[in-house]
């Protein structure tokens, strides 16, 4: 286990990391090391919930592709809640867009995007001014 453990790590290019204490890691490269280990399970669907919050631009993107790449190199099904626009964008093939509990759209990335409804609810209506 532990050679499985440190294979895993230097793949994910964290192995010079694996004698710190978690918690004292930059936020981006802890939800890095939270994903490894969901990987270390070998799952064939990877659960996130608001995996960029709390991040700045530099480390969203990052995650970013840090996401695609292992969604491709493990061929995984992503299923993500996230508020990080570009992010969800730019990973997903397929959108489900709540408000307040209710679905309200669902689509390709581009047919959100023009979604007149998702457009109201998100950037708000000119009845709301």
């Amino acid at each position: 286990m532990r050679e499985e453990a440190t294979a895993l790590l230097e793949e994910q290019n964290l192995l010079h990391l694996k004698d710190e204490v978690a918690g004292s890691l930059p936020y981006g490269i802890q939800r890095r090391l939270e994903i490894a280990r969901a990987l270390a399970t070998e799952p064939t669907l990877l659960l996130l919930d608001e995996p960029a919050a709390g991040m700045n631009p530099q480390e969203t993107q990052e995650l970013t592709d840090f996401i695609k790449e292992i969604r491709e190199k493990y061929h995984l099904t992503v299923f993500m809640i996230e508020h990080h626009m570009d992010l969800v964008m730019q990973i997903s093939d397929r959108i489900y867009v709540l408000d307040f509990g209710r679905l309200i759209a669902t689509g390709t990335p581009a047919e959100i995007q023009s979604n007149q409804r998702v457009i109201d609810a998100y950037l708000g209506v000119s009845s709301d001014a």
